[in-house]
């Protein structure tokens, strides 16, 4: 009888992970179609970013040449992460109930004795810096620093060498 009982418990777990993971395929289908835009400069630039963040399109008013070079460029990167951050924001949404129903199966831990919960040890990614290259929010830290380095030069072989 207990075995019967385990059976249909391992049944039910079964369906249970697999239809979280058709919900899960499908969230992230829907992701994948994510976009969002942003505007700077009294709705002079409009950006659009796909649903990884990355810039798809721009768009510029007829009176962009009244600014300079540095407010486009510093507006553009302005919109950029606001449009960015919404898709972002977008997409945690989207994700939500999932994590919900995620915390709701048993870990690993719980099924087999001595295992332990990789859900506590998952490494989540460094948030990227949004400053520009060379920035000093930028740095590493403890970043190994080499000062004493010799540059080598560099030998090239050439496929016309007539020793070849």
């Amino acid at each position: 009888m207990a075995n019967e009982a385990a059976k249909s418990d391992l049944a039910d777990l079964i369906d249970t992970v697999q239809a979280h993971v058709r919900s899960l395929a499908s969230a992230h289908e829907q992701r994948a179609q994510l976009t969002a835009s942003a505007t700077a400069c009294d709705k002079r630039i409009r950006v659009t970013v796909n649903a990884d963040g990355v810039l798809i399109d721009t768009t510029f008013a007829d009176d962009i040449a009244d600014l300079t070079y540095d407010e486009i460029a510093a507006a553009m990167t302005e919109a950029a992460q606001s449009a960015a951050a919404k898709v972002k924001a977008e997409a945690e949404q989207l994700f939500q109930p999932l994590q919900k129903q995620r915390s709701r199966l048993p870990s690993l831990s719980e099924m087999v004795p001595g295992l332990p919960d990789l859900r506590d040890s998952s490494l989540q990614p460094r948030t990227a810096p949004t400053t520009p290259p060379g920035h000093p929010d930028r740095q590493r830290d403890n970043v190994t620093q080499f000062d004493d380095v010799v540059p080598q030069p560099v030998h090239r072989s050439v496929v016309a060498d007539a020793d070849w």
